[in-house]
């Protein structure tokens, strides 16, 4: 699942007659830049909500890419997530968030190779927040030596970088149509079965402008560009 159902409004004008997985990072729009990371797999959905045409266009005719469309109501990423499985199918499901872009391991690859299916509810790809390219903040996560996550809640810790493998049964408990996936997180969370794996290469953030500068810079620091 890719999430391209944001407003992006922290891009200010940037957004204004095009949604933000458009913006283009060395020459080509962010939502390619996400699909590099998904090739080889077979389904992938993208959810779309504000200007949609601009990304179906982009993407019509594209093998094996479905559309869950949010037009009517923006659901965030559990109502969105949710929303989508029709489209899906069985769990567990990849997610990536098409607001960054990536140097060295493959993050889905990395993800796959972690996966425990028996312990894990969910396992998020992370980096040290001092490492993560345009992140503010001191970190989302707190990683145990078992690779258990919980909340960093002000101490340092791991960046969440938005992409993850996580199980879905757990979306139908939830009573509201609009909600985050850190309600299942937390669920998660409390049980023991929330994970974290480290990315082994760069990663930035473009949730700001500033952030295309910087991660230009990343790219074609590792040769990407």
């Amino acid at each position: 699942m890719l999430f391209a159902a944001g407003l992006g409004t922290r891009m200010g004008a940037l957004t204004a007659a095009r949604p933000k997985p458009m913006i283009e990072v060395a020459g080509r729009p962010l939502i390619d830049h996400a699909l590099d990371q998904a090739g080889g797999i077979a389904r992938v959905v993208v959810n779309l909500h504000y200007r949609p045409d601009c990304i179906r266009a982009h993407l019509e005719g594209r093998p094996g890419i479905a559309f869950s469309d949010e037009s009517d109501e923006i659901l965030e990423t559990g109502g969105g997530l949710r929303a989508a499985l029709p489209l899906l199918g069985d769990d567990p499901i990849f997610t990536l968030n098409t607001d960054a872009v990536w140097t060295g391991a493959n993050p889905l690859d990395e993800l796959a190779a972690a996966w425990q299916p028996d312990r894990m509810d969910a396992l998020l790809l992370l980096l040290p927040a001092r490492e993560a390219t345009g992140y503010r903040g001191a970190g989302d996560f707190v990683l145990d030596p078992q690779g258990r996550i919980t909340r960093a809640a002000g101490a340092a810790g791991h960046a969440y970088l938005g992409a993850q493998i996580v199980k879905t049964g757990r979306l139908h408990e939830i009573p509201e149509r609009v909600f985050s996936l850190n309600r299942i997180w937390d669920m998660a969370i409390a049980e023991g079965r929330a994970f974290g794996t480290v990315h082994r290469g760069g990663w930035c953030d473009i949730g700001r402008p500033e952030g295309i500068a910087l991660a230009e810079t990343l790219l074609r620091g590792s040769g990407h560009v």
